[in-house]
């Protein structure tokens, strides 16, 4: 703001000042404690926010809970409702299903405010689960807001979420068609279609939809398959009529694999 005035009463000469509109300027600045907003891009940020990043994916990548916890203020909060000790829970049992996951985060954009930078991520997390599980395996491409003091993230919103478990010898592939967003109560369309010949095989499926919420980290869904008379499900779903953020998913089995896939879809107003 002190820059935005300077520039104005140099080119004073050229153009004509409203003095009352200057001072009201200035003091709004105080009133309101209005601060400078720096932002860049991710080739120009800060060697320390980087740092910070690649640090926690190499402790995530460890299953080294107490090190990746040291990152997150005990004042942590989150847009799921997870504080500090029930995501460290999430964490643990997480890391016992799947020992062997492996982290990748990638800035996408930041920005300062204050003392506090604000970074936009987008995290790939892959790997299998124990070796006695049948193969399965779990990608995950998660798009997230953290506001970071000094060396610890405060805060983090989830912006986007996918998540695909895949087990047996060779889970169908699909291809998913749903909305990231939709408004409180409106209907939207799930399509989840398998893209290889079926053949002489039968499908089993299923789409199920819950409300995300702290305690589904810790406490898997349990699901009922029907038999698909296609090659794949075609659901037409509700949002519910409060905003928040809803788990959308589609379960295919056939002969020789199952695929699930989990996005997160927000509802707003």
């Amino acid at each position: 703001m002190s820059n935005l005035i300077n520039l104005l009463l140099r080119r004073s000469h050229v153009v004509r000042v409203n003095r009352k509109l200057t001072f009201f300027l200035l003091a709004l600045s105080f009133i309101t404690g209005w601060q400078c907003v720096h932002a860049s891009t991710p080739a120009n940020a800060p060697p320390a926010l980087k740092n910070l990043l690649a640090q926690i994916d190499t402790a995530a990548s460890k299953g080294d809970v107490k090190a990746v916890m040291q990152y997150y203020s005990p004042n942590f909060t989150h847009s799921d409702g997870l504080t500090r000790p029930n995501m460290e829970k999430a964490l643990v049992s997480l890391w016992q299903r799947y020992p062997k996951l492996r982290y990748s985060t990638q800035l996408q954009s930041w920005k300062t405010q204050g003392n506090v930078t604000i970074a936009e991520t987008v995290t790939q997390i892959s790997g299998l689960a124990s070796a006695n599980s049948q193969n399965i395996g779990l990608n995950t491409t998660i798009r997230s807001r953290q506001r970071i003091s000094g060396s610890q993230i405060i805060q983090q919103d989830i912006l986007s979420e996918r998540t695909q478990l895949t087990s047996g010898a060779k889970p169908p592939q699909l291809d998913i068609k749903l909305p990231q967003q939709v408004k409180v109560g409106q209907l939207y369309s799930f399509d989840a279609i398998v893209q290889e010949p079926l053949g002489e095989d039968y499908l089993l499926g299923a789409a199920l939809e819950e409300p995300v919420k702290p305690e589904k980290y810790l406490a898997p869904t349990s699901v009922n398959l029907e038999l698909l008379s296609a090659g794949g499900l075609f659901k037409v779903g509700k949002a519910p009529a409060t905003p928040g953020s809803q788990w959308v998913s589609a379960v295919i089995m056939r002969g020789d694999g199952t695929t699930m896939v989990t996005q997160r879809v927000q509802v707003v107003k």
